[in-house]
């Protein structure tokens, strides 16, 4: 099954939606999947309707054998091999289609961090990094789930600063094999798995990625960790007691781990950001069905303007998240259509492709996974009382959705990571901010910062958007002409840019994606409009916020009060009604009984 790729998009260089203007045929959205793409999510949603949801209490009871026995079910459809290559017993799809997988496997909780530590950090440093031998001996079995996968990086004392790992790997005289003393921490699937992706520090520090198996001497396991949720996955410390590694199993080259692990991140952070979503979904479609159903005052709750708000923003954040999901999965796959899979150096091309979006990758995983937080909380508001027992479905994922903020890289290193990797991005000449900032601070001095002249639907919007970008680059200028190289210490400023760029990134991808519906007149869009008008103007807000927060901390007199008068000259607009949104949204998610957008 080959899910078409998207070539047709134009190629843009990762992170340029701050810079440059984007059409909306640029951008690839949910409805442009192709037959493949559906029948690949109607693959995975049918297996998990099927074969996971009824046993979930059971993967609460860590039942390591029930969890296997599903990952291979899961083998024996395609659901792991999705990212492996064809010529190792893989499917070779496109990011879109992984995308799909992660986002219908989202509502099993713990399930989908087992498949995910199998089939992404578990599995991706071999089809990228791997030699031939290893590829072959080990992608084959990871496809059915012969052999299961897990990812040790995280130790007792290095989690987010994880290339400061103690773990030590010491070569052997004759240089055939490594011994590897140290432990690691929070191994998913590891009270299963037969292969531990590891990392240590050869020579105390060549940071280095090994492939260690389940039967190597050495290797013991810490008890399961009693964790608030996810409990249906597997968690244990990985302990290596000079344990002897051969050569072969090294991944990459001796000093290069850091190319592995923080490439590998990318990926996670983009399928976690697809994964959340699809929990988001399926809590709304919970809290719709029981808003429905419980009545006070004789009247179903769903009818209560309070009630309906909330459902209406679960769903607008929820479609905004998705939009930006699948905008990404279609600039990553503008790139990986156009690589020669048959050349030696294909895997390498393609984590370049992926590095590309490592910044739209963070931005991801931090407000999607934030949205997912948000609509669990507010689901068990809707539920009240019974939203907080065990025997209602919102409690589950209340608690699933926690460790997303922190799975990843927590939220507040890929906060800090943003803007840093635009700054190197653009200090290497890849990316022409520097410039693009410095000819906006010019403008806002002499107080000739225009506005942006975009037309047809959802023009004020789009031109506000494009506002709010200004805004981000005229935060990052003077906070940039400050501190110069000290930036990196200013991390309360750099948080507030980190949000700035990631609320321009969300409206511009679901303005876009319904102004190509409008393009396109294939359907009635109005209140696919009305959302995304909704969206723009609480976003807006938020951008307006953090961009004074950080100018005063950055700027005060006559500086300050410049900044803050190109702020009302670019955010000029009128409110509008969005109740009369949120009401019109929740009604059409009671009619469908679900979340249907």
């Amino acid at each position: 099954m080959k899910a078409g790729s998207n070539q047709s998009l134009s190629y843009k260089k990762g992170g340029s939606f701050l810079i440059e203007d984007t059409k909306p045929d640029e951008v690839f959205t949910p409805e442009d999947f192709t037959e493949q793409h559906k029948m690949i999510a109607d693959t995975t949603r049918d297996f998990v309707d099927n074969e996971v949801m009824p046993n979930v209490d059971k993967l609460e009871e860590l039942n390591y054998d029930l969890s296997v026995k599903l990952l291979r079910k899961a083998g024996e459809i395609g659901l792991l091999s999705v990212d492996i290559p064809e010529e190792y017993g893989g499917l070779e799809l496109d990011k879109t289609s992984s995308m799909l997988v992660a986002e219908n496997l989202g509502k099993t909780g713990a399930f989908a961090v087992s498949h995910g530590a199998h089939t992404g950090i578990g599995t991706l440093p071999i089809v990228y990094f791997g030699t031939e031998e290893q590829k072959k001996k080990y992608l084959p079995k990871f496809a059915t789930a012969e052999l299961i996968s897990s990812y040790s990086l995280s130790e007792p004392g290095s989690g987010s600063d994880a290339l400061s790992a103690k773990t030590t790997a010491t070569p052997a005289a004759d240089g055939k094999s490594f011994v590897l003393n140290g432990s690691k921490m929070w191994l998913s699937n590891a009270g299963f798995a037969d292969v531990y992706i590891t990392f240590a520090q050869v020579g105390g520090d060549k940071f280095t990625s090994f492939i260690l198996e389940k039967g190597y001497k050495g290797i013991s396991l810490g008890k399961e960790e009693k964790k608030m949720g996810i409990k249906g996955s597997s968690t244990r410390a990985l302990n290596l007691d000079n344990v002897e590694v051969p050569a072969e199993n090294i991944v990459g080259e001796v000093g290069k781990g850091h190319r592995v692990a923080l490439n590998i991140l990318n990926i996670g952070r983009f399928k976690l950001g697809a994964g959340v979503i699809g929990g988001a979904k399926a809590i709304i479609t919970e809290s719709v069905k029981y808003a429905k159903t419980r009545k006070q005052f004789r009247v179903p709750i769903s009818s209560f303007g309070i009630i309906k708000h909330k459902l209406g923003e679960m769903a607008i954040r929820t479609f905004a998240g998705e939009s930006m999901v699948y905008r990404t999965a279609g600039l990553i796959d503008s790139i990986l259509g156009n690589l020669d899979k048959g050349a030696p150096d294909a895997g390498m091309m393609a984590l370049k492709g992926i590095e590309e979006y490592a910044v739209e990758c963070s931005i991801i995983k931090v407000y999607a996974s934030e949205i997912l937080n948000y609509v669990a909380d507010e689901g068990v508001q809707i539920f009240g009382g019974y939203g907080y027992t065990e025997e209602y479905p919102v409690a589950r994922p209340y608690r699933d959705s926690r460790i997303n903020r922190i799975f990843e890289g927590t939220n507040e290193i890929n906060r800090l990571l943003i803007p840093s990797m635009l700054i190197r991005r653009a200090m290497k000449g890849e990316l022409p901010l520097m410039a693009a900032a410095q000819k906006l601070m010019d403008e806002v001095v002499s107080f000739s910062a225009g506005e942006s002249s975009i037309e047809g639907p959802l023009s004020e919007e789009l031109n506000l958007a494009s506002n709010g970008k200004k805004i981000g680059l005229m935060v990052a200028g003077a906070a940039f002409q400050k501190y110069m190289d000290k930036l990196e210490h200013e991390q309360e400023v750099i948080w507030h840019i980190s949000d700035i760029a990631m609320e321009a990134y969300a409206m511009e991808s679901i303005l876009l994606r319904v102004r190509k519906m409008y393009e396109r007149n294939g359907k009635d869009v109005n209140l696919y409009g009305d959302m995304s008008q909704a969206f723009v103007y609480d976003a807006i807000e938020r951008i307006e916020s953090h961009a004074k927060a950080a100018l005063a901390i950055i700027a005060e007199g006559d500086v300050l009060r410049t900044y803050l008068t190109a702020i009302r000259r670019l955010l000029k607009y009128t409110p509008i009604n969005s109740a009369y949104i949120r009401r019109a949204v929740a009604d059409k998610l009671a009619d469908a009984d679900r979340y249907d957008l």
